[in-house]
């Protein structure tokens, strides 16, 4: 028996090769860093785990709607309403198991073979895999470090052809922190517009800004999807809830598979994302100041440190760095250098080709860590760069 194409052709999520081989070295009594991936340190707040044991303790053990909870979704679309002055039906909202699911279902519902989907370069490094899954081409547009890793529209517009369905958006972005301004945005939806394409938009990060305002997509268009959930905002990736806001037209069919594939998100993570939206807003400020004082650290060391970051990342939890200088010494690939990096300093850090081919040679951190953890990572560094790549 053999595997099939679309498996075999699956490329690996090159943080997690990273991050299994530092665990290897931590069992062999190695102490190691973790600045490579992107789950918050922080404990889950104690309303959301209050509710969830309430919920366990009142018998909601079963099957929920195959949405997801009314209570959960009517949560949501006042979210929306408070943030963003949006108002999203809560029959729009479909509950899944993380934004993965949300993803898988999505572009299994509106994409054909052949079909093509607009994506930047760089981006999450597991679009791409969603979407050749469901048969299609992503196309990747190139965003400049120069140009703040924002989509130029004119660039977008030269990659159209009768193919392309959809125009993939994340903002904030990972693994660059930015944020797309809301007159690109307004550009990218009268595109769309234009021709008869849907914005898909990955707005997980929201709500982790700290310079800038995020937008939502919906606030610019109606011909969107947007993936959200709870894992980074609230600190609740282990929980696995998501949730994607869809036209009613794609409702009907979107639930036919959540029925199939998934059945019903669980149902005492749901409760506890009903108390995060309604109670954890305390929480949630705590845990952004936070994340802002280990950004500007980050930043100012690894300046220090002679990088040039041309443009401070006000999102997510990340700083993409430029390291081809150091990447010309293993051929050009951000890989072996962060195995480099990983052997030599202790520390993991995330090669830039996870996330596409424009950003080969680059390294990604997280400041996903405690301000103690970042500076010893920071510290281990900056050996790192004088012991093997001094002049």
């Amino acid at each position: 028996m053999s595997i099939s194409k679309r498996c075999c052709t699956m490329t690996p999520f090159l943080v997690m090769e990273i991050l299994e081989a530092a665990q290897v070295m931590e069992r062999a009594g190695e102490h190691i860093i973790h600045l490579e991936i992107g789950e918050p340190d922080f404990d889950t707040p104690e309303c959301v785990k209050r509710a969830a044991c309430q919920a366990l303790d009142n018998g909601h053990t079963h099957y929920t709607h195959s949405l997801g909870l009314l209570e959960l979704r009517q949560a949501i679309s006042e979210d929306y309403k408070k943030r963003y002055n949006v108002d999203v039906d809560p029959a729009n909202i479909v509950v899944t198991q993380g934004t993965s699911p949300a993803m898988l279902a999505l572009f299994s519902t509106i994409l054909e073979a052949g079909d093509k989907v607009i994506t930047s370069d760089p981006c999450y490094a597991c679009y791409e895999n969603f979407i050749t899954f469901a048969g299609a081409e992503p196309v990747r547009v190139p965003v400049s470090e120069e140009d703040s890793f924002q989509y130029r529209v004119s660039s977008i517009r030269e990659a159209l052809d009768e193919k392309v369905k959809a125009i993939l958006i994340n903002s904030p972005a990972n693994p660059t922190g930015t944020l797309l301004t809301p007159a690109r945005m307004q550009a990218i939806a009268e595109l769309a517009e234009e021709k008869n394409l849907w914005v898909v938009s990955d707005e997980i990060y929201h709500g982790l800004v700290y310079e800038d305002t995020e937008r939502s997509i919906l606030e610019f268009t109606d011909r969107a999807f947007v993936f959200n959930g709870f894992s980074k905002l609230y600190a609740m990736t282990g929980w696995r809830l998501g949730y994607l806001i869809a036209p009613q037209e794609f409702i009907r069919t979107l639930q036919t598979v959540c029925q199939n594939f998934f059945i019903s998100a669980n149902t005492m993570a749901q409760w506890g994302g009903v108390a995060a939206l309604n109670e954890a807003g305390p929480d949630v400020d705590r845990m952004k100041n936070t994340y802002n004082k280990r950004r500007v650290y980050m930043l100012d060391r690894l300046r220090k440190m002679g990088f040039d970051i041309k443009h401070d990342p006000t999102g997510a939890f990340y700083v993409l760095v430029n390291m081809r200088h150091l990447a010309a010494k293993f051929d050009g690939s951000s890989l072996k250098l962060a195995f480099d990096i990983l052997e030599k300093a202790k520390t993991g850090v995330t090669p830039g080709i996870d996330f596409g081919q424009n950003t080969e040679g680059f390294i990604r951190f997280s400041y996903a860590n405690s301000i103690e953890n970042i500076e010893e990572g920071m510290n281990r560094l900056e050996r790192y760069l004088k012991e093997h790549h001094s002049e």
